[in-house]
């Protein structure tokens, strides 16, 4: 065993529980992909001034869980701790708002970074799959998001997950909230570090989780008695656009999700098996970002949903997913000239798109075949030189124990249509 293990809170994803994974991903991205989104991937490390303005100096995510680094140049620099001010950032840079026609259109999947205190379901780095659609202001497109993460949530065969919906408003509505709800909260018996956040971004403290805090918050005032016409009818658009498409979800008149950078619609899902850690995923309507890290105004939505809790989701719901044998076809060589006729085969049937592996070592039959039955291989190709000499392999059908003479000629289709 190795003196290395992985860092506090990180995991190691192996074999075969990282085959879920993929599958997640893979989930996840398809409605993305057939829906014209395209893919992006950024730098695992970005300039710490883009997450200071674009997420918010005031939140958690800034003031206590950034993993920041000082370059041998002396650049500030932090990990990642979400896709969204990376993407925006990367298409501005490439200048993706000019080459044609907005909304772009991206989704994205990698590792985000965060100093948590770990917990299931919470660690210090993580897996998401994210979209953005940047540049048009459009019901329509927030709506399309959250189908989207509903379809691939579906595909994977989860049912007891919710989605929560609500608006935050916008820069004409959201300062008369504001200064509302900081009248409310300067009531209240809160620590100084609480009230300090309060005078940064109110919003933010109905997002605390802690009973003594949410006690207080009942009777705080609603952002919805305090939206403009113009948020309350887009809000309605949304509502109505999902509903056509048979979408359920829930109003959540208090859900503020914790970055500064979201206008208008926001939204979250969350599974009731998970725990204290419920949120599977969320996002919503971002318009003043772009201006925020220094680009033009671009009305933008987007969400990023969690690898590690879908995978916690799957398995509270006992949903196992239809994941394909890494390996259909198992070559056991008795001898040399079998290694190599068989080593051969093994590349033609990879190369006709059939799983195949092949026992290394020089080991003996006994061993050989407990390797073909660790592979979980359907098919086990046996070849020594008596066989060779006629022109055969024996073919064995794991699941059967049932073996028969093949021709070596035309053993790729032989094959294929055993594992048909």
């Amino acid at each position: 065993m190795s003196t290395f293990k992985a860092p506090k809170g990180t995991y190691d994803l192996i074999p075969p529980f990282s085959a879920q994974y993929l599958a997640v991903r893979e989930a996840i991205s398809a409605p993305l992909r057939k829906a014209g989104y395209g893919y992006v991937e950024t730098p695992g490390f970005e300039d710490v001034e883009l997450f200071a303005r674009g997420v918010g100096e005031s939140t958690d995510i800034v003031t206590k869980e950034m993993f920041t680094l000082t370059t041998k140049g002396g650049a500030n620099l932090a990990l990642r701790p979400e896709g969204t001010a990376s993407v925006l950032r990367a298409a501005l840079e490439a200048n993706l708002h000019k080459a044609g026609g907005l909304p772009v259109k991206l989704w994205y999947s990698g590792s985000y970074y965060r100093y948590e205190r770990p917990q299931k379901g919470r660690y210090r780095h993580f897996s998401q799959v994210g979209a953005e659609a940047i540049g048009a202001e459009d019901p329509a497109l927030d709506a399309e998001l959250i189908i989207l993460a509903d379809q691939a949530y579906r595909s994977l065969g989860l049912r007891n997950f919710r989605i929560l919906l609500n608006s935050l408003g916008d820069k004409e509505c959201r300062p008369v909230y504001r200064e509302a709800l900081q009248g409310f909260l300067r009531g209240l018996d809160l620590d100084e570090e609480t009230l300090r956040r309060a005078e940064i971004n109110p919003l933010r403290v109905l997002d605390d989780k802690r009973p003594d805090v949410q006690k207080q918050l009942v009777d705080a005032p609603l952002l919805r008695d305090h939206l403009c016409e113009a948020c309350k009818a887009y809000h309605e658009e949304v509502r109505s656009l999902i509903t056509a498409a048979g979408v359920a979800f829930e109003d959540d008149l208090k859900l503020v999700r914790g970055l500064d950078y979201y206008t208008r619609t926001t939204f979250e899902f969350v599974h009731d098996g998970l725990g204290s850690q419920s949120a599977v995923g969320g996002g919503g309507r971002y318009d003043g970002l772009s201006e925020m890290i220094g680009g033009p105004a671009l009305p933008s939505v987007g969400w990023a949903l969690g690898v590690d809790r879908t995978v916690l989701a799957l398995e509270a719901e006992g949903v196992e997913l239809d994941i394909p044998p890494v390996t259909e076809v198992y070559a056991v060589p008795l001898g040399d000239e079998a290694k190599r006729v068989l080593f051969g085969i093994v590349t033609q049937l990879r190369t006709a798109d059939i799983a195949a592996d092949f026992s290394y070592g020089g080991k003996g039959m006994k061993a050989a075949m407990k390797g073909a039955n660790r592979s979980g291989a359907r098919l086990a190709l046996i070849a020594g030189d008596r066989d060779l000499a006629d022109g055969v392999v024996q073919l064995k059908d794991m699941e059967s124990g049932e073996q028969t003479a093949v021709a070596l000629e035309g053993l790729v289709e032989t094959v294929r249509a055993k594992l048909a």
